[in-house]
């Protein structure tokens, strides 16, 4: 008898022996080896966004917004405070002049050269005439929306300019200030000199058009648009000193009437020029539009 038969498991590979009545032991499931997983599809870049379908953006800035209305009355009654406080200075006087008027006075009537003399002129008549109603009208046209409303705001805003210059006058005739003496003067003027007529109508003139600028031209255009108005407004004031025909208050208290009511006037701009619906993405593109 050999070895293998004397031994009948040696040889055998342990579990593969299957002997009557047992049967074959399953072999124990291998857990799969952990992988990276399922791969996600990569989502690439970032879409571009869509370029806006307008033609024209910039003609659809934000919109006006008026200041607070305790603001502004606030603003018109520093305004008024400072310009009753000068009146009632001119008053006390008798009209007679501050030494600083004197002083201004003195060095504008020796620097009347050319062309400073001609460009003063030139600046001082688009205070007074046709150009601030002119510029009244403009801001009332770029203000309004639609027919009715250009009309509407136009109307307005020439009333405010006729109230201001109703004003002035009233003011003047009441003060009755006397002008620096008339050998001085390098230009034409008449009635009496406090406030300004040249500087209260055009602070107003340069206070309405930049309203009307403001509620149709981006923030920066409007910005520098004030800017300009407002330089324009203060050369026809200075121009009034220079060719000796008022005293520096009499400009002063111009600005500072001019201010006021503008401020008050800024108060009915709801009821003149309603604000419509706020404007939320590009216009609508009409099929067969080119």
């Amino acid at each position: 008898m050999t070895a293998s038969e004397r031994e009948p498991g040696r040889g055998k590979e342990p579990g593969r022996e299957r002997g009557p009545g047992r049967e074959r032991e399953p072999e124990p499931e291998r857990s799969p080896e952990p992988g990276p997983g399922p791969q996600r599809p990569d989502p690439g870049p970032a879409p571009e966004p869509a370029p806006s379908t307008d033609p024209h953006p910039d003609l659809h800035p934000t919109p006006w917004r008026p200041p607070a209305p305790a603001a502004l009355l606030t603003f018109a009654a520093v305004c008024a405070a400072l310009f009753v406080a000068v009146a009632l200075t001119v008053s006390l006087r008798h009209g007679a002049p501050l030494a600083p008027e004197r002083a201004a006075l003195h060095w504008s009537t020796a620097h009347h050269g050319e062309p400073q003399r001609s460009l003063a002129r030139a600046l001082t008549a688009t205070g007074s005439g046709p150009v601030p109603y002119l510029l009244a009208v403009l801001a009332g046209l770029l203000a309004g929306r639609g027919a009715m409303g250009r009309l509407r705001a136009v109307i307005c805003a020439v009333a405010v300019l006729a109230v201001g210059q109703a004003t002035r006058y009233g003011l003047m005739e009441l003060l009755a200030r006397p002008r620096p003496p008339a050998g001085g003067w390098a230009a034409n003027a008449s009635g009496y000199a406090f406030p300004s007529g040249h500087a209260t109508t055009s602070a107003l003139a340069a206070g309405i058009l930049a309203w009307g600028i403001a509620r149709r031209a981006r923030p920066v255009v409007a910005r520098t648009w004030c800017a300009v108005l407002a330089l324009w407004a203060a050369g026809v004031g200075l121009t009034r000193v220079y060719l000796g025909v008022h005293w520096p208050g009499d400009v002063l208290a111009g600005w500072l009437l001019a201010a006021t009511l503008l401020a008050l006037a800024l108060l009915l701009e709801p009821f003149v020029c309603p604000a419509g619906p706020a404007r939320t993405g590009p216009p609508p593109i009409h099929k067969g539009a080119p």
